[in-house]
């Protein structure tokens, strides 16, 4: 099957009254979550580890583990071989509000040339944030999901075994001071700056709560409490709904040929032809068998079959000024145009100066 006919083409649109609540589309500034990272050894691999002789700093990171633990082999370095051991990079997302002994996700990712993480043990590994402190420690049972079985001949493999995730590995250590009962202004960030969207989220908190929410850029809204609860007027306003608005904007991917589009891309008059040449060849050997004898021989007799097709049944189309997306759709769609083809012919419409929308091609 050719991969055109695995092309998706997406579309997307908000109807008119689509409300969604201010705690979907705007976060707190301030509050977020931090980045830990650590070192560590996966132990327990069913010989899918590092090979000691090429991975240097496993080989190191096991010496000194070992001689923490009160085991001696540095005068041994060189006889040790074992391949049930990896490096690893651990990695975690420390959310906020994370208090001290709450559990966190972890990612662990080979460093090495491990084949297969499935089934270690991830040993005791500190994870650092940005500032160098310790804030989480990591440890457990690693699953990668992954299926991996190799033959004298042949491997077949699914998904990637060489990195995977421990559910609640990781046990807080230390915590992010913020304080809400503490704050007299607060700030809503959007998560798509819209001047618009903005000034109906203060709308709708001045409508609900009073005069204290003010738009001041298109991704902040500043409240100023005035002597309120910080927590109850959160409570209050983040289930209120508006209509979030958004430019129009046309997303095309081309190398998978998946396009997107906004609900308020709109087309001017234009008008719009497709087609294409295609020549398919046939050939349908016959065989020319002599005949009873006649000392012949047989022979293979090509026979070739050439069909044009010019398209010529495809017809100018017309979209007229300020047509929606639903009206687009189904003009191209008429006209027989495929994803592929469809990327061709907006981008043509845009250099035509008749798609009044953002064209973003990745």
């Amino acid at each position: 099957m050719r991969r055109l006919l695995a092309l998706l083409l997406c579309l997307v649109w908000l109807p008119a009254a689509a409300q969604v609540r201010i705690k979907d589309i705007a976060d707190m500034e301030g509050v977020r979550g931090n980045q830990l990272i650590g070192y560590g050894l996966v132990v327990g691999l069913n010989g899918t580890g590092d090979k000691l002789d090429n991975a240097v700093f496993t080989r190191e990171s096991l010496v000194g583990m070992l001689e923490r633990l009160g085991v001696n082999t540095r005068d041994q370095v060189t006889k040790l071989s074992t391949k049930n051991i990896a490096a690893v990079m651990v990695t975690a997302d420390l959310p906020p509000f994370a208090r001290s002994g709450s559990r966190i996700d972890v990612a662990v990712s080979a460093l090495g040339d491990a084949t297969n993480l499935t089934g270690g043990i991830l040993l005791v590994t500190p994870l650092l944030a940005a500032d160098g402190e310790v804030y989480a420690v990591a440890q457990g049972a690693l699953a990668t999901g992954a299926i991996a079985a190799r033959g004298a001949a042949s491997s077949v493999s699914r998904g990637v075994p060489t990195s995977g995730r421990i559910a609640n590995g990781a046990s807080v250590e230390r915590e992010v001071p913020f304080r809400f009962d503490r704050s007299s202004g607060l700030r809503l960030g959007l998560r798509n700056p819209d001047l618009t969207t903005a000034r109906r989220i203060a709308f709708a908190i001045n409508k609900a709560v009073g005069p204290i929410s003010k738009a001041t850029d298109p991704r902040t809204v500043v409240l100023d409490l005035a002597g309120r609860d910080p927590i109850e007027t959160l409570a209050a306003i983040e289930d209120l709904r508006v209509v979030p608005d958004n430019a129009a904007i046309v997303v095309i991917e081309e190398a998978s040929g998946t396009i997107v589009m906004g609900a308020n891309v709109r087309i001017s008059t234009v008008a719009i032809a497709q087609g294409n040449l295609t020549i398919r060849v046939t050939e349908t050997p016959e065989v020319s068998q002599p005949g009873p004898l006649s000392n012949g021989t047989t022979t293979v007799v090509p026979r070739t079959n050439i069909q044009v097709d010019d398209q010529h049944d495809k017809k100018l189309g017309i979209l007229d000024a300020g047509v929606t997306l639903r009206d687009l759709v189904a003009s191209l769609n008429a006209l027989g145009v495929g994803p592929r083809d469809l990327i061709s012919i907006l981008q043509s419409i845009k250099a035509a100066g008749a798609l009044q929308a953002d064209l973003q091609v990745r």
